[in-house]
């Protein structure tokens, strides 16, 4: 009907199982990394595996990669999902926005920081991020059962208590009443950390904390936790994966903790 011997249909499938019997390393060291990072997509899985390929004699680029993953079904379907956590209308002081045109050169020069909502069998729970704006590495987190100042508070006392900022540096959030609460703003001045803020409720100016967020929820936070003892020890297992372990196309394909390791030894060779 298509032109095509019944013959010809053989031998292409012949071929096929030869190439994936070829091919079976690959699917182990994917299956290695998953593991730790269930949803990492195809370029990131690429460039951890691409040594070992080569080492392997196997002959397989990024393409290729991506079509073997597809008829495995093991390529990652994206998930999408918003709740909202921010309440910006209120009477609190807000702050200007410190980084417009700013360009970011160093670890510990900008923090941003943000709230997502994450999910156990008892609740809906509140997750807290401090971001490193250089690394992309998370500097401070504090899982919560509700968004009151005292509790989001706590990952940037993880940050500061972690020394992982200079003095005078920009702390970037939201206009949401926790970051604009005496209790935030006291343990940043506390800090020396200046406060900015997006103008207005847009989530494209803090886009850098909101894609952290995204990651660890949908890539890291993938499994049902029972309990919220359960969800704290998945989200400290998940923080330190990303940081380690991750990949980020931003950072030319190194992990945050490299990143921030490396140009620390820059600046003190300097």
């Amino acid at each position: 009907m298509f032109g095509i011997s019944r013959q010809a249909v053989y031998q292409s499938v012949a071929r096929w199982e030869a190439r994936r019997e070829e091919l079976a390393p690959v699917k182990e060291k994917v299956l290695y990394w998953r593991q730790f990072m269930p949803r990492l997509g195809t370029k990131k899985l690429y460039r951890l595996i691409k040594s070992d390929l080569l080492k392997a004699g196997i002959k397989l680029g990024r393409d290729g990669l991506f079509n073997y993953l597809r008829k495995e079904g093991l390529l990652v379907k994206p998930k999408k999902s918003f709740t909202k956590t921010t309440f910006s209308k209120h009477w609190m002081r807000k702050h200007p926005n410190l980084l417009k045109g700013k360009e970011i050169t160093r670890p510990g020069e900008v923090l941003v920081s943000d709230i997502t909502y994450v999910e156990s069998t008892e609740g809906v729970h509140y997750l807290s991020l401090v971001t490193d704006a250089y690394s992309r590495e998370i500097v401070g987190h504090h899982l919560s059962r509700d968004m009151k100042a005292v509790q989001v508070v706590q990952a940037l006392k993880m940050a500061v208590k972690g020394n992982d900022f200079y003095r005078g540096a920009i702390h970037h959030s939201d206009r949401g009443l926790q970051y604009c609460s005496e209790t935030y703003q006291s343990e940043l001045s506390k800090a020396g950390i200046r406060p900015s803020m997006t103008d207005g409720y847009d989530c494209y100016q803090n886009a850098l904390a909101e894609r952290v967020n995204g990651i660890l929820k949908q890539e890291f936070l993938i499994y049902d936790c029972k309990t919220f003892e359960d969800l704290a020890v998945l989200i400290d297992e998940s923080v330190n994966t990303y940081n380690h372990l991750r990949p980020h196309l931003s950072l030319k394909m190194k992990t945050p903790n490299q990143v921030r390791k490396e140009k620390g030894q820059l600046q003190e060779l300097a």
